[in-house]
């Protein structure tokens, strides 16, 4: 027979992320890979290789390499802005509240 943690029954992934202290992390990965893949996807559409995206951004070819790795959170807003730009797009962010149900 299976033994059931009761301590998390009912709990959601983001409990069981957050106990563990991965939830930021986990969270980060996860905003990276969609903000990766929006702007991978932008410059298909808009047939923006890698090199000329680095001249539109003024920045070297690797630092497109690390905003287009899915794997790497460490990007700064400020080169997200440029990327968005660079693709005559705006960068757009919201902060929400969590539900801070007692």
């Amino acid at each position: 027979m299976m033994d059931i943690n009761k301590e998390r029954l009912g709990s959601t992934l983001d409990d069981l992320l957050e106990s563990e202290n991965e939830l930021m992390e986990v969270t980060a990965i996860a905003h990276k890979r969609i903000i990766a893949w929006q702007i991978e996807q932008a410059m298909k559409v808009k047939h923006v290789t890698k090199i000329e995206m680095a001249k539109r951004m003024h920045t070297s070819r690797s630092a497109v390499d690390r905003l287009l790795n899915p794997s790497n959170p460490s990007v700064t807003l400020d080169t997200i802005d440029r990327a968005a730009t660079a693709l005559g797009m705006t960068l757009n962010i919201s902060l929400v509240a969590k539900n801070l149900s007692i």
